[in-house]
């Protein structure tokens, strides 16, 4: 009898202290993923507002060397150099970002996805464009570059 007390006391205990361990460590997580999901959102943000200020150094400097984007334009595949050369044409007068997610891939790497409805100027022909965009960022030597981006029209 001592020894089924004795049992199961131990397993309340360890229980308990197993019980415990969790809610540190998402707690701990859950600052994590959140601290993650600002930087990242401070950063679209930012690559964003480098095209509606045709500011194309601090667009480059989000982009990783080996960046790669594929827009809804038919153009395919296109590497750092063209995108950042894509500013220069840019009539970006303003945007509004929603729905935007962080899935953390590991400690280095995570998927943004977000939906972007781009304003162009009263005369352009096209007035509106609504995408929805997945961007994967890369975290190289402390700082968070995005890899790869997508993006598919909306209608």
């Amino acid at each position: 009898m001592r020894t089924f007390i004795g049992c199961l006391l131990f397993l309340l205990l360890t229980g308990f202290s197993w019980a415990q361990q969790p809610t540190s460590r998402s707690n701990t997580q859950l600052s994590s993923k959140a601290s993650l999901r600002a930087v990242l959102e401070a950063n679209v943000q930012s690559e964003w507002e480098a095209f509606k200020k045709k500011d194309k150094q601090a667009y480059s400097n989000l982009l990783a060397d080996d960046f790669a984007a594929v827009e809804d334009d038919n153009e395919g595949m296109r590497k750092k150099s063209a995108a950042v050369a894509e500013i220069d044409h840019s009539v970006v007068n303003n945007y509004h970002l929603f729905a935007l997610t962080v899935i953390p891939l590991d400690a280095n790497a995570s998927l943004v996805t977000y939906e972007i409805t781009l304003e162009f100027p009263l005369k352009a022909q096209v007035r509106f464009k609504r995408v929805l965009v997945s961007e994967v960022w890369l975290k190289r030597n402390g700082q968070w570059k995005e890899r790869y981006y997508q993006e598919t029209h909306v209608r």
